[in-house]
């Protein structure tokens, strides 16, 4: 089986001060730069549906409420290598025209630049979602893509 659409194509981060988000279809990936020998109890990590709060060490890094809904019973966090906190967030509405334009609702939005590189891949992920056997990883997108781009589901196929 080939690799996922996102990691054939890249992914479109968007820079914090803490480190970086991004997003698919499905999912939003939260990796967050932490001191070098953290341990995972001194993490503290709440993820509810519309709400999230890290602390590292006692100290609040990221709180918030989210951009979207989220399904709380699959939201996850991991540390790697005692450096990097890693959390995936499931998406409730896994449409193309669901690209959050930040991650909490008043804080860390993306640039315009990189929002429309963010719709571009979500509107490509979903064209490569209803054209299984054709390889969108590499493909430039132009045009009307916002909110997902075009709807070609009634064309006969």
């Amino acid at each position: 089986m080939s690799a996922p659409f996102e990691e054939r194509s890249g992914v479109v981060p968007c820079g914090t001060p803490w480190g970086r988000w991004y997003q698919t279809l499905e999912e939003v990936f939260i990796e967050v730069r932490v001191p070098p020998g953290t341990r995972a109890k001194d993490v503290r990590c709440s993820l509810q549906s519309r709400h999230i709060a890290l602390s590292v060490r006692g100290q609040e890094v990221l709180q918030g409420k989210l951009f979207d809904s989220t399904i709380t019973d699959e939201g996850t966090w991991t540390l790697e290598d005692r450096k990097l906190i890693r959390i995936i967030l499931m998406k409730t509405n896994r449409d193309a025209g669901n690209c959050w334009t930040s991650l909490l609702e008043n804080e860390y939005a993306a640039d315009p630049w990189v929002q429309d590189q963010m719709q571009r891949k979500l509107t490509l992920e979903r064209f490569q979602r209803e054209n299984p056997g054709f390889d969108f990883s590499g493909a430039e997108i132009s045009g009307n893509y916002s909110k997902g781009g075009p709807d070609f589901s009634s064309l006969e196929k």
